[in-house]
Parts: C-alpha cells; sequence; structure tokens
C-alpha cells in the first residue's frame, strides 16, 4: 500500500511523466473514437438497443472521465514504482488499455456485437488483473480503476443486449 520507496524524480521529470500518461490514455481514447464516432449516427442509430441504453451524449463525458483516472492511476504506478519495480502492473496497465481500443474496433468498426462481446470479457478481465497488479504498490490507484470496472460491467450488459438483438 504505496509502500515502496519512490524513485528520486524531479519536479518537472513527474509533471512529465504524468502528461506521458495523458496523452497515452487519451491517444488509446482517440483511436477508439476514430472508429465509433463515424458510425455512431449510420450503423449505431440503425441498430435494436434495449430500454436501459444511455442517450448517446452520456458517452463521451464518462469515458473523458475513465480515460483522465486510468491517467492518474498509471501514473501513481510510475511514479511510485518505476519501470522496473512496476514492469507488471504496467504491462497489464498497457494490456487493458489495447483491449480498450480493440473493442470500439470490433463493436463500431466492424460491426460486430458478438465479436466485440467476447473481447469485453477480455477487457474486463484484464482490467481486474491490472487493479489487483496496483493494489500492492497503490491503493489509490487501484481504486482509481474501479468505476472503469463498473462501467465496462455496464458495457459488458450492453454489448451482450444488443447482440442478442441483433442477430
Amino acid at each position: 500500500m504505496d509502500h515502496l520507496r519512490p524513485p528520486q524524480r524531479s519536479v518537472k521529470a513527474q509533471a512529465w511523466g504524468l502528461v506521458v500518461a495523458v496523452g497515452v490514455c487519451y491517444g488509446a481514447a482517440l483511436l477508439g473514437n476514430l472508429a465509433t464516432v463515424p458510425q455512431i449516427p449510420t450503423w449505431y442509430a440503425g441498430i435494436a438497443k434495449p430500454l436501459w441504453t444511455p442517450p448517446d451524449w452520456v458517452f463521451g463525458p464518462v469515458w473523458s472521465l475513465l480515460y483522465a483516472m486510468m491517467a492518474v492511476a498509471v501514473w501513481l504506478i510510475w511514479r511510485q514504482a518505476g519501470w522496473k519495480a512496476g514492469k507488471r502492473p504496467l504491462l497489464w496497465f498497457a494490456s487493458q488499455l489495447g483491449l480498450n481500443s480493440l473493442w470500439s474496433l470490433l463493436f463500431f468498426g466492424a460491426e460486430k456485437p458478438a465479436w466485440a462481446m467476447g473481447e469485453i470479457l477480455l477487457l474486463w478481465l484484464a482490467i481486474l488483473m491490472t487493479i489487483r497488479a496496483f493494489w500492492p504498490l497503490s491503493r489509490s490507484a487501484a481504486w482509481l480503476l474501479v468505476p472503469y470496472l463498473l462501467w465496462v460491467s455496464f458495457a459488458s450488459g450492453l454489448n451482450a443486449a444488443i447482440w442478442q438483438m441483433n442477430r
């Protein structure tokens, strides 16, 4: 629990680390958005969705907040453990971030809710493993990922419903 002695870094280095973390997380978001945004008024607007589907405008703010929380979480791990001691947690983080972008490419880009359903289960597991890997190094970082896990849990149910309704 935030017990490791953090590597000595200047304030400038720590600030750049945060900038990089934000850039990486929002870069993944941008990649997903490239597949998603063009499909919202076309394919996504035309498919059947459950009544409990949030309005389209909800997704942008929620994901923006979640990506910000992810960036702060990974930055805390890097700041606390560094690259060497933080290798395993940082690899889990990178894995879940890649899976996050891949989901958008499958669901929206390829228009394959069934494929996206299988992939989102891997994403959910990768987020859980990231939280587990973050916990011994920084409980704060781990807790920052809990809302993300909850949102992906909800998104999994939504993905499953859309898949079933559009077979």
